[in-house]
């Protein structure tokens, strides 16, 4: 086994040598809180020191099930069995040790934090908030302890409220909430399957019914047929005209048709977010430049990996916010908070549900706040 020990000013710091030299597979053996320098017993600098190991023996079974993997099966039927019961066991050895290592890598790296702390950081965990806004987490509730003195019952809600007044300055400057009705033409992009035509219908609705404002639609998603008439029907609910295009010239002409209407929402085409040549389809239909207000839609039941791998594709389309949609499909809702703080671009809308034109709510830091919080308790008893 492979042991090192790392020392950094945060736990952060520290965790980011251990990830880069060892690698994610690394074990926290210990973590302490040293004190060096200073002058006669002041003004001592706090440093992290961590332990940490790796066993160069997962490598080496990761690479042999790789190779028995690919290997050319032998000729014989036992045989044969007897190398996919090998490979089956040793998949699962491999995966027993790596929910084992992760687990001890969960308890073990918040452990510079005191215990109360401790259990806020692995229940947002849970929720899948990043390492890096947790530990930053960690270092406000920490040096407000210090200056706050809560029990009990009144605790839950203390550090509720924290975790709010946290989430405010880390998005701080991040636009929040709805539509701004700034722009004439409001259009939301995102790939298939994420619900795009719903939530645009929702977002029509709030404007023709509580803002009494005249609106049309337009549609570029000529790949389903079931998408237009489904947008169609929408229009037809709302008593709105909707117009088809399928190229730049029909565009401008549905552009020119609804000059004298306060809003035009339009509705794209969703296909596979990996196709390159969908965003420059994109962008050969619609005039992005042209008084554009522009959502991308991500769904929260999406990998996050998939998410920036999305937001990434679209890079080239000046996105105003993110819609979040299915957020009632899900339980884990630290993705919203990741990749707004990653990306600095804030949310406007949330989406929970079928229904139009209920089931969206503009995004409010509080309301994420709660969200994250709401069942939270404290599995042990406030000291």
């Amino acid at each position: 086994m492979k042991v090192k020990k790392y020392a950094a000013p945060s736990m952060n710091e520290a965790m980011k040598k251990v990830r880069n030299e060892l690698g994610e597979d690394a074990v926290i053996l210990n973590s302490k809180v040293l004190y060096t320098g200073g002058f006669m017993g002041l003004f001592k600098k706090k440093m992290i020191e961590v332990i940490a190991a790796i066993d160069p023996e997962i490598e080496s079974e990761k690479r042999e099930m790789n190779r028995m993997k690919t290997a050319s099966a032998p000729i014989t039927p036992p045989s044969e069995n007897r190398r996919d019961h090998s490979n089956r066991s040793v998949e699962s050895e491999l995966k027993e040790l790596k929910q084992m290592i992760s687990t001890i890598k969960s308890k073990s790296q918040f452990e510079t934090f005191t215990p109360d702390v401790q259990e806020v950081l692995l229940y947002l965990k849970k929720h899948g908030v990043t390492d890096t806004i947790l530990f930053q987490l960690g270092d406000h509730l920490e040096a407000k302890t210090k200056s706050e003195s809560i029990k009990g019952n009144q605790q839950i809600e203390w550090v509720k409220d924290e975790v709010k007044h946290f989430l405010g300055d880390l998005l701080e400057g991040v636009a929040l909430g709805g539509m701004s009705f700034k722009k004439k033409f409001i259009n939301v992009i995102g790939p298939t399957g994420v619900g795009k035509t719903t939530t645009l219908a929702k977002m029509a609705a709030h404007a023709v019914i509580e803002k009494r404002m005249k609106i049309a639609f337009i549609t570029t998603d000529t790949y389903r047929i079931a998408a237009i008439e489904q947008l169609k029907t929408y229009a037809g609910l709302l008593n709105v005209p909707v117009e088809v295009v399928y190229k730049m010239d029909d565009f401008r002409k549905a552009i020119d048709k609804f000059q004298d209407y306060d809003h035009v929402f339009i509705d794209t085409a969703g296909r596979n977010f990996r196709e390159k040549r969908y965003v420059e389809d994109l962008k050969g239909i619609i005039d992005f430049k042209n008084q554009m207000e522009t959502f991308l839609v991500l769904s929260l039941t999406s990998k996050e990996g998939d998410m920036r791998e999305i937001i990434s594709q679209f890079s080239s389309i000046d996105i105003h916010r993110f819609i979040f949609t299915k957020l009632d499909e899900t339980s884990s809702y630290g993705s919203m908070i990741n990749m707004m703080s990653e990306v600095k671009t804030g949310a406007a809308y949330v989406t929970t549900g079928q229904d139009v034109p209920e089931d969206i709510a503009e995004v409010d830091i509080n309301e994420v706040g709660h969200l994250l919080m709401k069942g939270f308790r404290y599995e042990r008893s406030s000291i």
